[in-house]
Parts: structure tokens; C-alpha cells; sequence
């Protein structure tokens, strides 16, 4: 299927928090993320390579022992096995992630 809206897709609880709903194709998948104010993604790294947008909202953001605010309509790129985390301020964020290789455990109906 071609076109897609996040509001048709069952959303994920992938950290407390952190609500995803996921889209994929043969080489990527995306990850459309609601972030609630206060929640926070531990650190953690995956052999994907990972890039994003933050669609509304900031994030202090961790990549590889660097941290910034990443604010709405900033872009981020992860190389893969890179120790990474997020901590959400006192508003929620929504953020569009993409992975490729597309993330197998990530994909749900």
C-alpha cells in the first residue's frame, strides 16, 4: 500500500511515554513518534542507521557522548552500533524517525 495515515496504524509503547507507529518498505522503515512531556529514551544503540525531524517540540538529545537541544524542524543522523538517547522537556515532542535497514521488530499492523 502506498498511502498511509498514523491515525489508521495501532500504536506501540516502545518506552514509557514513548508512543510509535511504524511504516515500512523493503529498505526502510519509519517511525511516526509521539514523545509525552518528561519521558525519556535510555541509552541504547542498534546496528540501524537512524535519521530524523523533529516535528513539534525539543529534545535533549545524545548521540555518542554529544548532547543537544534539537528543536522543531532540526534533523538528526545516527551512524548504526552509535550509543544514543533522548530526554523530552515539559512539552510533548513528535518526531519522524527513519531506519534502514528496516527495523524487523519494529513492524506491526
Amino acid at each position: 500500500m502506498a498511502f498511509h495515515n498514523p491515525a489508521d496504524r495501532t500504536p506501540k509503547e516502545l518506552f514509557p511515554g514513548a508512543i510509535a507507529r511504524t511504516f515500512w518498505g523493503e529498505k526502510l522503515l519509519l517511525s511516526y513518534l509521539y514523545l509525552a512531556p518528561g519521558s525519556f529514551v535510555p541509552p541504547h544503540s542498534h546496528p540501524h542507521e537512524q535519521a530524523g525531524i523533529v516535528l513539534a517540540g525539543e529534545l535533549e538529545f545524545t548521540i555518542g557522548g554529544e548532547t543537544r537541544l534539537v528543536k522543531t524542524d532540526e534533523i538528526f543522523i545516527i551512524p548504526g552500533g552509535v550509543e544514543h538517547s533522548v530526554k523530552v522537556g515539559d512539552a510533548p515532542a513528535r518526531v519522524l524517525d527513519i531506519f534502514s535497514p528496516v527495523r524487523e521488530e519494529y513492524k506491526w499492523e
